[in-house]
């Protein structure tokens, strides 16, 4: 079975207090919103203590149109993503020419060539790299990109397959966008930059995190409920209210046909590698699955100490889980998304 060698993430020098964020956009929006004082409280409500940012808040004082914007996404997330990479390369003893795959997942900026070819250019890695950009997957991506890997190395076991995930969402914030949807957002979401090494059976070592199987779902009729609206100032977040409601109505019965696919339940899994989507998104989860502990402990710290980082959420989960420890036995990582859609992948985990 393929499985997971390694995790890396980006720790942004401007990493923030939320509090700090919280009276920083209090200003920015007194004079033009009048909601201001009534959905101030947001921010304490998302129980994020830190959030991770691509850039000094000074930045966000001035408006800056979407080629601006883009610019920066471009040279940052190509610079953040060289470091990522040279971490977890390190982490799975591998050295950048054994790559044979990347796959480069974002939703929050754009580029063509895309930032994989960037990627290989500036690195200098083998030009003949089997190459998959993903876009548009959103929080989703992350789980996705782990299943797309599986799915490579079965077919070619000597592959080592990288995953880059890269969001910054703070470059997509439209500073005279007083409207609520854009003020929400303004507590919510940060940046992220995460790697992972996927290797085929082939290589020997530590299969620790061996990948069993994964599945996609849309659902049909949601296609509103989380996105973007392009504007010509750039990227509008589109999140419903109902997506806590969703996953009620949904997600929990398709995690347990998943499971019972492959003749688990959910009192099999030991490790719950979720992306928190936001505080009423983990209630969802745990009043749905009937979580009686704190099963998804790891997904609500890192929610805390990061922010929603979109999809590369999930994968500074996992890696909490390989830095911090886990338990011995089954590990099912699942996130939600634009569609509206969800990502199960079913992990077996041994220290």
């Amino acid at each position: 079975m393929p499985f997971v060698s390694a995790i890396s993430k980006i720790d942004f020098p401007h990493k923030l207090d939320q509090q700090f964020v919280k009276e920083y956009v209090r200003n920015m929006f007194a004079d033009d919103f009048p909601l201001v004082a009534r959905l101030i409280d947001a921010f304490d409500n998302t129980e994020i203590k830190q959030r991770n940012f691509c850039k000094p808040l000074s930045y966000y004082d001035l408006h800056h149109n979407f080629h601006e914007h883009n610019l920066e996404y471009i040279r940052i997330s190509l610079e953040y993503s060289i470091k990522a990479i040279e971490d977890v390369l390190v982490k799975a003893n591998h050295t950048k020419d054994e790559i044979t795959d990347i796959l480069f997942v974002s939703t929050t900026g754009l580029a063509t060539p895309s930032l994989d070819a960037l990627i290989i250019n500036s690195m200098r890695l083998n030009p003949k790299i089997n190459r998959i950009p993903i876009w548009g997957l959103g929080c989703a991506a992350g789980v996705s990109a782990v299943g797309k890997a599986n799915i490579i190395a079965k077919v070619n076991p000597d592959a080592v397959v990288l995953i880059v995930a890269v969001e910054l969402c703070s470059l997509t914030f439209l500073r005279n966008d007083f409207s609520k949807s854009n003020f929400i957002a303004s507590s919510l979401f940060s940046d992220g930059v995460a790697a992972c090494i996927v290797k085929g059976d082939n290589h020997p070592s530590e299969k620790r995190m061996q990948i069993l199987t994964s599945r996609s779902k849309l659902y049909y009729d949601h296609l509103d409920v989380m996105g973007w609206d392009f504007l010509d100032s750039g990227f509008k977040v589109i999140f419903s209210k109902d997506i806590p409601t969703i996953i009620y109505s949904y997600v929990k019965d398709d995690v347990l046909s998943f499971l019972s696919a492959n003749d688990l339940s959910l009192n099999d899994i030991k490790n719950f590698i979720f992306h928190p989507g936001g505080k009423k998104v983990l209630t969802a989860y745990e009043e749905s699955f009937g979580f009686s502990g704190d099963e998804i402990k790891n997904t609500r710290e890192t929610m805390n100490d990061y922010g929603n980082m979109s999809s590369g959420t999930v994968l500074y989960v996992f890696e909490k889980f390989l830095r911090e420890g886990f338990q011995d036995g089954y590990g099912l990582m699942l996130a939600v998304g634009p569609g509206f859609s969800s990502e199960m992948l079913l992990l077996d985990m041994k220290n």
